[in-house]
């Protein structure tokens, strides 16, 4: 019997076109003798769609038209079944899954929120839980961590809006005592969205607003000298991990853009590349000295134990050519095109891939299910009506 598969991507993201083709990549290489494959897309105004439409990704050169062909939905649980339901007045089943595999990335979607909705409901997923994805995709709470747990990050600080407007001084000294250049980020954002290279501190200002405009939480962070980028992949869980093949990432730019990551391999004005991450520029394996990978590698684990992640990861790194000296810069608990391409090399196929994150959030499901959550006795069941009642009176006054 075939696994019911929803894949959910899509969401109220900046990366809301990556996730699309993230998910279409992964659907067009699912074994499906193994998965009836339900595509779930969530626009952005937040509706829930589904469809065998939605696996076209010519629909989504018109966020509208992909609307017309598909069926609005809602995930629900009814008994111990998870189905998709119809919306409106005369609630029909549309579709029922065995397991979701969210593909999503950037805010209210990767960071926790998603998986969130879904622990709620109690249906299995893949990836990353609920405290990893929200760790992760705050910049400053991630590296808070990974300094405490022996990796290695670069000088940065950090603050809201409201600091910015009513402290300015304060905050400013703090900028101030970071090298330039300067990198001013969204600290909640990812795809390279909203970010800002400084270098004058005169320019700071107009950085920060920039960023502002993506995330009310800002981090500045030192630019590392003689820059060398490179990412590694994570497969696994606090258990174990599998490290994939190095990549060397190349662009023309002071670093790797949103244009680097998606628009190249494109056609010219056509938008997003449909090899997403995969058409960046890059050398696989790293032309990079072997202490230098020995080292990714050892705080590849560091920083995958220490969020506590699960399912594959992506993490960034920088390295100073010159020091030889390598710091975590940050992690993708879904990356782009679910970094296939770096496991390719590694001898292990997309397809692959995509059976060992199912099975292990099969396991993972299981795991769940013999820990604890709640107590099957009801504490109320003995409530002494009339004295509980003028309790109750007393806390509402």
């Amino acid at each position: 019997m075939k696994i019911k598969l929803g894949v959910i991507f899509g969401g109220d993201s900046v990366e809301h076109e990556v996730s699309i083709i993230s998910a279409l990549q992964a659907i067009e290489h699912l074994d499906k003798e193994k998965y009836e494959v339900i595509p779930i897309y969530i626009t952005k105004d937040k509706e829930w769609y589904t469809g065998s439409a939605l696996t076209n990704l010519e629909i989504y050169r018109d966020l509208e038209l992909a609307k017309r062909y598909a069926k609005k939905v809602n995930l629900v649980k009814k008994g111990d079944r998870f189905v998709l339901q119809s919306t409106g007045f005369f609630k029909k089943e549309v579709a029922e899954v065995d397991l979701v595999f969210p593909i999503v990335h950037g805010t209210n979607v990767e960071d926790g929120i998603l998986q969130g909705y879904l622990e709620t409901i109690g249906v299995p997923y893949v990836g990353s839980g609920v405290y990893a994805s929200a760790v992760g995709q705050d910049k400053v709470f991630m590296k808070q961590i990974l300094e405490k747990e022996g990796a290695i990050v670069p000088k940065y600080t950090w603050f809201f809006d409201t600091d910015f407007d009513n402290k300015y001084d304060e905050v400013m000294d703090k900028v101030k005592k970071l090298k330039l250049p300067l990198f001013v980020k969204p600290a909640r954002l990812g795809s390279s969205v909203g970010i800002t290279k400084v270098n004058d501190y005169k320019d700071i200002e107009d950085a920060v607003r920039e960023a502002f405009q993506y995330d009310s939480k800002v981090i500045v962070e030192e630019g590392v000298s003689n820059l060398k980028e490179a990412n590694i992949s994570v497969l696994g869980n606090h258990e174990y991990q599998e490290l994939s093949e190095i990549e060397e990432v190349t662009t023309s730019h002071d670093f790797l853009t949103y244009s680097d990551k998606y628009l190249n391999g494109g056609k010219k004005g056509k938008g997003i590349s449909k090899k997403g991450m995969a058409s960046s520029s890059r050398n696989i394996p790293a032309k990079l000295d072997r202490e230098i990978k020995e080292e990714i590698r050892r705080q590849a684990k560091i920083v995958f134990r220490a969020l506590n992640s699960e399912g594959v990861c992506r993490i960034d790194f920088l390295i100073d050519d010159k020091e030889k000296k390598v710091y975590a810069n940050e992690i993708n608990n879904i990356p782009g095109s679910l970094s296939f391409y770096l496991w390719e090399p590694a001898h292990k196929p997309y397809h692959e891939l995509l059976d060992e994150l199912i099975n292990m959030a099969i396991k993972s499901y299981k795991k769940k299910q013999r820990i604890v959550y709640s107590f099957d006795s009801n504490i109320l069941e003995n409530f002494n009506g009339a004295k509980g009642v003028k309790g109750i009176k007393g806390l509402k006054k």
